[in-house]
């Protein structure tokens, strides 16, 4: 059976639960056929110590956003995500209000994935670009 998209946020917000991303303060915010798409906000405690958004806590974002992707997207049961590769360009300073991952799956194999995780501001500018490869691992 299918879960709706409020199941499937759901979801994803509660495994967040005593992980990097509640410390980050990550949530999920919408999931569509083939994009997810979480935000962060950007106080002081992601900054770097300029006061702009730091460059670590992006790439923490998009890993996220893209291995909760493979999860969902994968429809399997019984499988572990793990980011084998990353790469992030950043374009864009921020110094407050959220930023926005839009992770979209540009390859889903069953045992690799390849993602584009477009980070923007909140008027939908790109701060930064990221691919993240992922592997999945059967229980």
């Amino acid at each position: 059976m299918k879960l709706s998209k409020s199941e499937i946020l759901t979801a994803c917000n509660k495994m967040c639960k005593n992980t990097l991303m509640e410390t980050l303060s990550i949530e999920f915010v919408d999931v569509t056929e083939d994009t997810i798409v979480a935000r962060m906000p950007v106080t002081p405690r992601v900054h770097q110590p300029d006061g702009v958004l730091h460059g670590g806590a992006s790439v923490a974002l998009a890993e996220s956003v893209g291995s909760a992707g493979a999860f969902i997207f994968l429809d399997a049961k019984d499988v572990k995500i793990r980011g084998i590769e990353i790469a992030a360009n950043h374009v864009k300073s921020v110094v407050d209000g959220f930023v926005y991952a839009h992770a979209t799956v540009l390859h889903m194999g069953r045992t690799t994935q390849l993602w584009q995780i477009r980070i923007t501001n909140e008027i939908g500018q790109l701060v930064s670009l990221v691919k993240l490869t992922t592997l999945t691992l059967r229980n």
